[in-house]
């Protein structure tokens, strides 16, 4: 079940209000905390309060404070989205949320609102936005002054957007349409929509369409004459009091607002009467232009009336105010309860509630984006500390990212190497770390370095190894912080950034080992693709494995994504698609997808497969129709290091993806290698996939224990 849903509309003034007002109704009656959160909101001023975040929060009571309810404002997004830092914004977005989420069953999240500046960017930041936190969408778009061919071709345009960005639309909202239009566009958008998404069509309706007077005195910055309690009056119409009072009559309807110059004494005092009068509608309010008072007599007249009809002065002339007041659009405000409930009613009335209901309870979003994939891992981490060896402590980039795991309180470190001069590269470098939990050891002078001497010597002497052999070994940082992690002084290792693979992982090859069951070493890297996570695998270890180690790497990498939170689709990848080729390259590749279905038949799984028609899905569609793994691939196996090795290297380089990785499977306990290329951020994410690591290798354990004491 997801926890949040995304409003998302494409202009102003759409009825979004309508829709966030109707889903937290919905909810408050299904769960017990929900949250409303808005990741952009129109005010640039902070000591201002949006009208969406009030509304919601005052007339539902949500205990929550106003500044947790979004987390930037138009300018401040604006600015960020100049400067070409996405990245930023949408990693603080994601933060704020999952702050929310921690303390609420669910969340409505409602887009930005299209009015004030930035507007050309708000639809594309929207879907952005959506994807990364992997939100449901519900589209909103607005019928007024369309007809049915407009309204029906910008529904499928906005939807389309979010479709070919793999955005998963729930449910779509046509607001304000004309009632005579309304069974013509249900017809059309539902012969051209797929039938799981839940289309309501919502008529237009004039109590929710027309301001207050005291939208129209906000809005067209007016000064009060009078009548400052009536502002709610709802307005439905608009008239020019420049006639002789009987024709002027003529024109009063149901809620209107008279514009009149001030000197008009005669309109204003004859629409006071109208308003008390028992054969004439209601009138709302009334607009004096050109900055005129009223007369002294007429002003003493209205203040001895018992009833009056508010009046407001602004300093346009009156062609100007009309023109204005034509262009004012209503909003739902926290002072108008009236509205809100009756955009409430409409909701309930119009909107498919069972249906959507359903949808958010079964929805499972099939994507999972970099921005969201570094914050589970980090947060995961954090979840259960784990201790990490680092032995390469000489190499400035592993201590700069030390200091960023200590100050996120991710892990606790040991770093192996010469006190003296990993304390002189700290100071030279400026970092800072906490002393309590940074561990600085260098082997020889370790209080456990007999020990571990003595322990290796035990491990290898049947292999040749002597006690003095033991002893040289143990004075290498690989096979010292190695022994640290066999012995449970450490959980797991990161090494390799100026250590080649081989000599990172030959120490637990030889007694760390590999896992029962388990043949075959292998790795995989996190690819953090623009906008999605891939793992590709083996890019690092085996050369040139056998259908049978194949199948154990797809095993591994599959169980791997599934720890991770990405749910498998294996591709097996060839340069053949399905039976279009032959030879002995192709043949192993599809050996090694059948053991894979014999032995894991709850996998998904496809091979052999040309790396196209495993992610594109038109191309997935074209070579292989029948496949639920071609065009949604996830879990990419190469046949071969050389390809493996060669493709993730380009993809990385060409798209500027972020390979997190490699991570070795099979080993009995965590150790990871490090490209001698890799950078800070690599270290980083490298350590964070370790510390995971040992919390599921402690789990595994933990499990295993309780299954052996029930059986004793």
């Amino acid at each position: 079940m997801t926890k949040n849903v995304f409003i998302a509309s494409a202009e102003p003034y759409s009825g979004k209000s309508l829709v966030a007002l109707g889903l937290v109704n919905l909810l408050l009656g299904k769960a017990q905390k929900v949250a409303y959160f808005k990741p952009i909101i129109n005010l640039n001023l902070r000591d201002q309060k949006d009208v969406h975040i009030d509304t919601v929060l005052s007339y539902f009571k949500l205990p929550i404070r106003y500044e947790d309810s979004y987390a930037f404002t138009g300018q401040e997004a604006l600015k960020l989205l100049e400067k070409q830092n996405l990245d930023e914004m949408i990693d603080t977005i994601i933060h704020k949320l999952k702050k929310l989420e921690e303390n609420h069953d669910f969340t409505v999240i409602d887009g930005s609102d299209f009015v004030g500046e930035g507007t050309a960017f708000e639809f594309d930041t929207n879907i952005n936005i959506a994807k990364n936190l992997g939100s449901p969408v519900i589209i909103v778009v607005s019928g007024e002054g369309k007809d049915v061919a407009q309204l029906t071709n910008s529904v499928l345009t906005v939807w389309c957007n979010f479709e070919l960005r793999e955005v998963q639309t729930l449910g779509i909202i046509v607001n304000k349409v004309k009632p005579d239009q309304v069974e013509a566009v249900r017809e059309f958008l539902s012969g051209q929509l797929p039938e799981e998404i839940i289309l309501s069509i919502v008529p237009e309706d004039k109590s929710l369409l027309a301001p207050t007077m005291k939208e129209i005195y906000e809005q067209l910055g007016a000064k009060i004459v009078c009548g400052e309690d009536q502002l709610s009056n709802q307005v439905d119409h608009f008239v020019t009091g420049a006639m002789q009072v009987p024709q002027f009559l003529n024109h009063i309807k149901e809620n209107v607002v008279i514009v009149t110059p001030g000197d008009r004494g005669d309109i204003v005092i004859s629409a006071m009467q109208a308003n008390i009068s028992a054969n004439y509608p209601k009138v709302a309010g009334i607009v004096t232009t050109v900055g005129g008072k009223l007369d002294e007599p007429v002003q003493r007249l209205i203040e001895g009336l018992s009833t009056v009809v508010p009046v407001i002065s602004v300093n346009e002339g009156t062609f100007e105010t009309i023109s204005k007041l034509s262009s004012i659009h209503s909003r739902v405000t926290p002072d108008n309860i009236k509205k809100i409930e009756l955009a409430i009613d409409t909701f309930d009335k119009y909107v498919d509630v069972k249906s959507l209901e359903e949808k958010l309870v079964t929805y499972k979003s099939e994507s999972l984006t970099p921005h969201m994939f570094q914050y589970q891992i980090t947060q995961k981490a954090k979840a259960q500390r784990k201790h990490i060896v680092l032995p390469e402590g000489d190499d400035d980039r592993i201590l700069t990212a030390a200091a960023r795991l200590l100050k996120q309180e991710i892990v606790d470190l040991t770093i192996l190497g010469d006190p003296a001069q990993i304390a002189a590269s700290i100071k030279r470098l400026g970092l800072h770390f906490d002393a309590e939990r940074l561990h600085i050891v260098k082997p020889t002078e370790s209080p456990y370095y007999l020990d571990y001497v003595e322990t290796l010597y035990e491990l290898r002497k049947n292999k040749n190894v002597s006690l003095e052999a033991a002893r040289d070994l143990m004075a290498d940082v690989s096979y010292f912080g190695t022994m640290m992690v066999y012995k449970g002084h450490a959980d797991g290792m990161v090494s390799g950034a100026c250590h080649t693979t081989q000599h990172t992982i030959r120490p637990a090859l030889q007694f760390v080992k590999t896992k029962p069951g388990t043949s075959i070493v292998s790795s995989i890297f996190f690819m953090c693709l623009p906008d999605r996570v891939a793992v590709f695998g083996d890019c690092a270890v085996n050369p040139n494995p056998t259908a049978e180690q194949l199948s154990e790497i797809a095993i591994s990498s599959a169980d791997s994504s599934l720890r991770f939170g990405i749910e498998p689709k294996i591709a097996m990848l060839s340069y053949s698609s399905g039976t279009s080729g032959e030879g002995a390259d192709v043949e192993k590749v599809r050996q090694a997808t059948e053991i894979v279905k014999q032995k894991r038949p709850d996998l998904k799984v496809e091979g052999p497969i040309q790396y196209d028609a495993a992610v594109d899905p038109v191309v997935g569609r074209q070579k292989m129709p029948k496949s639920e793994v071609a065009g949604k691939a996830n879990v990419l196996i190469f046949p071969d290091l050389n390809t493996g090795n060669n493709t993730y290297k380009a993809v990385q380089r060409e798209t500027g993806a972020l390979a997190i990785g490699p991570m070795l499977q099979g080993l009995n306990k965590p150790v990871n290698d490090l490209s001698r290329g890799c950078t800070v951020d690599d270290i980083f994410n490298t350590v964070i996939i370790t510390a995971i690591q040992s919390q599921e290798e402690e789990s595994a354990k933990e499990v295993k224990a309780g299954l052996l004491q029930e059986v004793h």
